[in-house]
Protein backbone atom coordinates (compact mmCIF):
# COMPACT_ATOMS: atom_id res chain seq x y z
CA UNK A 1 0.00 0.00 0.00
CA UNK A 2 2.61 2.44 -0.94
CA UNK A 3 2.16 4.86 -3.34
CA UNK A 4 5.41 6.33 -5.19
CA UNK A 5 5.59 9.08 -7.84
CA UNK A 6 8.35 10.01 -9.81
CA UNK A 7 9.00 13.66 -11.36
CA UNK A 8 7.54 12.59 -14.29
CA UNK A 9 4.60 11.88 -12.50
CA UNK A 10 1.47 9.21 -13.28
CA UNK A 11 0.34 8.88 -16.58
CA UNK A 12 -2.92 6.68 -17.66
CA UNK A 13 -2.63 5.13 -20.95
CA UNK A 14 -4.46 7.23 -23.54
CA UNK A 15 -7.55 5.26 -24.05
CA UNK A 16 -7.80 3.82 -27.82
CA UNK A 17 -9.88 6.15 -29.98
CA UNK A 18 -12.37 4.33 -31.99
CA UNK A 19 -12.14 4.64 -35.76
CA UNK A 20 -14.77 5.66 -37.77
CA UNK A 21 -15.96 3.82 -40.51
CA UNK A 22 -13.61 5.13 -43.65
CA UNK A 23 -16.00 6.90 -46.52
CA UNK A 24 -17.03 4.49 -49.22
CA UNK A 25 -14.59 5.22 -52.08
CA UNK A 26 -16.07 5.92 -55.39
CA UNK A 27 -15.24 2.45 -57.38
CA UNK A 28 -16.62 0.60 -53.94
CA UNK A 29 -20.07 2.89 -54.42
CA UNK A 30 -20.31 2.47 -57.86
CA UNK A 31 -20.03 -1.92 -57.30
CA UNK A 32 -22.52 -1.67 -54.37
CA UNK A 33 -25.10 -0.05 -57.09
CA UNK A 34 -24.27 -2.50 -59.77
CA UNK A 35 -24.64 -5.11 -57.40
CA UNK A 36 -28.19 -3.77 -56.79
CA UNK A 37 -29.07 -3.65 -60.02
CA UNK A 38 -27.93 -7.23 -60.74
CA UNK A 39 -29.88 -8.40 -58.07
CA UNK A 40 -32.92 -7.15 -59.12
CA UNK A 41 -31.95 -8.71 -62.50
CA UNK A 42 -31.52 -12.05 -61.18
CA UNK A 43 -34.60 -12.12 -59.13
CA UNK A 44 -36.89 -11.03 -62.42
CA UNK A 45 -34.77 -13.53 -64.55
CA UNK A 46 -36.48 -16.43 -61.56
CA UNK A 47 -39.96 -15.44 -62.37
CA UNK A 48 -41.55 -16.44 -65.33
CA UNK A 49 -45.00 -14.31 -64.70
CA UNK A 50 -44.40 -11.79 -67.35
CA UNK A 51 -47.00 -9.14 -65.38
CA UNK A 52 -44.87 -9.37 -62.60
CA UNK A 53 -41.52 -9.30 -64.76
CA UNK A 54 -42.83 -6.09 -66.19
CA UNK A 55 -43.29 -4.04 -62.72
CA UNK A 56 -40.40 -5.60 -61.91
CA UNK A 57 -38.14 -4.40 -65.18
CA UNK A 58 -39.84 -0.89 -64.48
CA UNK A 59 -38.26 -0.97 -60.93
CA UNK A 60 -34.83 -2.14 -62.00
CA UNK A 61 -35.43 0.90 -64.51
CA UNK A 62 -36.66 3.66 -61.55
CA UNK A 63 -33.72 2.07 -59.41
CA UNK A 64 -30.88 2.41 -62.33
CA UNK A 65 -32.21 5.98 -62.45
CA UNK A 66 -32.60 6.94 -58.33
CA UNK A 67 -28.78 5.66 -58.35
CA UNK A 68 -27.44 7.58 -61.20
CA UNK A 69 -28.68 10.69 -59.66
CA UNK A 70 -27.20 9.82 -56.30
CA UNK A 71 -23.98 9.36 -57.92
CA UNK A 72 -24.28 12.96 -59.70
CA UNK A 73 -26.09 15.04 -56.86
CA UNK A 74 -23.88 13.15 -54.10
CA UNK A 75 -25.03 16.02 -51.06
CA UNK A 76 -28.43 14.95 -51.86
CA UNK A 77 -27.59 11.50 -50.12
CA UNK A 78 -29.83 12.44 -47.07
CA UNK A 79 -32.78 12.42 -49.22
CA UNK A 80 -32.38 8.96 -50.85
CA UNK A 81 -31.43 7.58 -47.27
CA UNK A 82 -34.95 5.65 -46.75
CA UNK A 83 -35.08 4.47 -49.92
CA UNK A 84 -31.59 2.78 -50.11
CA UNK A 85 -31.60 1.77 -46.39
CA UNK A 86 -35.33 0.61 -46.15
CA UNK A 87 -37.47 0.48 -49.42
CA UNK A 88 -35.08 -1.38 -51.97
CA UNK A 89 -33.53 -4.05 -49.61
CA UNK A 90 -37.28 -4.69 -48.80
CA UNK A 91 -38.60 -4.57 -51.93
CA UNK A 92 -35.79 -7.07 -53.01
CA UNK A 93 -36.85 -9.40 -49.73
CA UNK A 94 -40.31 -9.62 -50.89
CA UNK A 95 -39.36 -10.25 -54.83
CA UNK A 96 -36.63 -12.92 -53.60
CA UNK A 97 -39.82 -14.42 -51.18
CA UNK A 98 -41.83 -14.09 -54.54
CA UNK A 99 -39.65 -15.80 -56.49
CA UNK A 100 -38.92 -18.62 -53.89
CA UNK A 101 -42.92 -19.54 -53.52
CA UNK A 102 -43.10 -19.50 -57.44
CA UNK A 103 -40.42 -22.31 -57.86
CA UNK A 104 -42.58 -24.51 -55.57
CA UNK A 105 -44.51 -25.35 -58.40
CA UNK A 106 -47.67 -25.78 -55.92
CA UNK A 107 -50.45 -23.45 -55.94
CA UNK A 108 -51.29 -24.30 -52.41
CA UNK A 109 -53.80 -21.63 -50.09
CA UNK A 110 -50.72 -19.86 -48.73
CA UNK A 111 -48.72 -20.24 -51.77
CA UNK A 112 -51.34 -18.77 -53.65
CA UNK A 113 -52.42 -16.00 -50.88
CA UNK A 114 -48.96 -15.01 -49.97
CA UNK A 115 -48.39 -14.47 -53.86
CA UNK A 116 -51.35 -12.65 -54.77
CA UNK A 117 -50.93 -10.27 -51.63
CA UNK A 118 -47.46 -9.62 -53.30
CA UNK A 119 -48.74 -8.85 -56.99
CA UNK A 120 -50.99 -6.81 -55.36
CA UNK A 121 -48.04 -4.26 -54.00
CA UNK A 122 -46.13 -3.64 -56.67
CA UNK A 123 -48.03 -1.67 -58.41
CA UNK A 124 -47.24 0.38 -55.12
CA UNK A 125 -43.98 0.02 -55.27
CA UNK A 126 -43.51 1.19 -58.78
CA UNK A 127 -45.54 4.21 -58.33
CA UNK A 128 -43.51 4.73 -54.88
CA UNK A 129 -40.13 4.16 -56.73
CA UNK A 130 -41.42 6.68 -59.50
CA UNK A 131 -42.52 9.66 -56.67
CA UNK A 132 -39.21 9.05 -55.18
CA UNK A 133 -37.29 9.64 -58.48
CA UNK A 134 -39.85 12.98 -58.76
CA UNK A 135 -39.30 14.24 -55.70
CA UNK A 136 -35.47 14.11 -56.78
CA UNK A 137 -35.99 16.55 -59.12
CA UNK A 138 -38.30 19.04 -57.14
CA UNK A 139 -35.40 21.32 -56.43
CA UNK A 140 -34.27 21.28 -59.96
CA UNK A 141 -37.53 21.75 -61.19
CA UNK A 142 -38.19 24.86 -59.03
CA UNK A 143 -34.90 26.33 -59.91
CA UNK A 144 -35.74 26.29 -63.60
CA UNK A 145 -38.91 27.67 -62.76
CA UNK A 146 -37.54 30.33 -61.38
CA UNK A 147 -34.98 30.86 -64.62
CA UNK A 148 -37.57 30.92 -67.01
CA UNK A 149 -39.74 33.20 -64.82
CA UNK A 150 -36.80 35.90 -64.79
CA UNK A 151 -35.95 35.51 -68.95
CA UNK A 152 -39.63 36.24 -69.57
CA UNK A 153 -39.67 39.30 -67.03
CA UNK A 154 -36.35 40.18 -68.56
CA UNK A 155 -37.58 39.66 -72.33
CA UNK A 156 -40.86 42.29 -71.58
CA UNK A 157 -38.73 44.88 -69.76
CA UNK A 158 -36.43 44.93 -72.73
CA UNK A 159 -39.50 44.74 -75.38
CA UNK A 160 -38.51 41.48 -76.71
CA UNK A 161 -41.11 39.71 -76.14
CA UNK A 162 -44.61 39.54 -77.62
CA UNK A 163 -46.39 41.24 -75.03
CA UNK A 164 -46.74 44.49 -76.88
CA UNK A 165 -44.53 45.89 -73.97
CA UNK A 166 -42.13 48.12 -75.98
CA UNK A 167 -39.08 49.41 -74.44
CA UNK A 168 -38.87 53.60 -74.74
CA UNK A 169 -36.10 55.67 -75.23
Amino acid sequence: GKLFLTEMGYHAPEPKKEQAPEPETIQQAAEREDDILRQIRQVNDEIPDEAMSAKIDRIEEITGKILAYQKSHPNRESQLRSFLNYYLPTTLKILRAYAQLDAQGIEGENISAAKARIEGMMDQVVAGFEKQLDKLFRDDAMDITSDVEVLENMLKKDGLSDDGITMTL
